[in-house]
C-alpha cells in the first residue's frame, strides 16, 4: 500500500473534522494486506480520528453556527442539537461508532460547548471500538469478514447505537425511580 499508515492517519484526521470519506476502507485494505499489523492500523485510525475530532470541536467552538451552516444543512444541525440535548456526551459516542456522520458531532460538540474531556473520552471509546472491531474481525476471518462488513456494517453499527440508547434510557428511568 503506497499510502500506508501516514495516509490512514491523515484520512482519519480529516474525516473527523471536514472530509466526507471514512477511513474504514483504507483501514480494512491495510489490515487485509498485513493482518499482523491490523491492531496497529486500528490504533493509527483511532488516534488520527480523535485528534481530527478535537480539531472539529475547535472549529465549532471558534466558528460557531456561522461556520457550521457553511458545512452542514440546517436539518443536520437541528438533528445534532436534538441528540445533544437528549443524550449529551453519549451522542458523541454513538456517532463515533455508528455510520452517523461523526464530523457533524465533532463540530456540534464545540458549538454546543460540550465538555472537552467528555468529548475526548467518548471519541476514544466510540472510534476505538469501531476501528479495533474491524481490525480484529479482519485478523480472525480476513476476506470472509470483508464481505460481511461490506454487507452489514450499517446494520451492526445501528444495532450497537440502539443498544447504547436503550441503556441510557433505562439508566435514566432507574435513576428517576430511585429519587421518587
Amino acid at each position: 500500500m503506497p499510502i500506508g499508515d501516514a495516509g490512514l492517519f491523515i484520512l482519519a484526521f480529516l474525516e473527523s473534522s471536514v472530509f466526507p470519506v471514512p477511513p474504514d476502507v483504507l483501514l480494512i485494505a491495510l489490515a487485509l494486506a498485513n493482518p499482523a499489523l491490523a491492531l496497529y492500523y486500528a490504533t493509527i485510525a483511532t488516534i488520527g480520528s480523535v485528534l481530527g475530532g478535537v480539531a472539529g470541536y475547535y472549529i465549532g467552538l471558534k466558528g460557531g453556527r456561522r461556520v457550521a451552516k457553511r458545512i452542514f444543512s440546517e436539518r443536520m444541525l437541528a438533528r445534532a442539537d436534538e441528540y445533544f440535548k437528549e443524550y449529551g456526551v453519549w451522542a458523541v459516542l454513538i456517532a463515533a461508532f455508528s455510520p452517523i456522520p461523526y464530523k457533524v458531532f465533532t463540530i456540534a460538540s464545540g458549538i454546543f460547548r460540550l465538555s472537552l474531556k467528555g468529548f475526548i473520552i467518548a471519541s476514544i471509546i466510540g472510534r476505538g471500538a469501531r476501528f479495533y472491531a474491524e481490525a480484529v474481525l479482519i485478523m480472525l476471518w480476513g476476506e470472509q469478514m470483508l464481505a460481511f462488513i461490506d454487507e452489514n456494517l450499517e446494520i451492526v453499527s445501528l444495532a450497537v447505537a440502539v443498544a447504547i440508547i436503550a441503556y441510557i434510557v433505562l439508566r435514566r428511568r432507574l435513576t428517576k425511580a430511585r429519587r421518587v
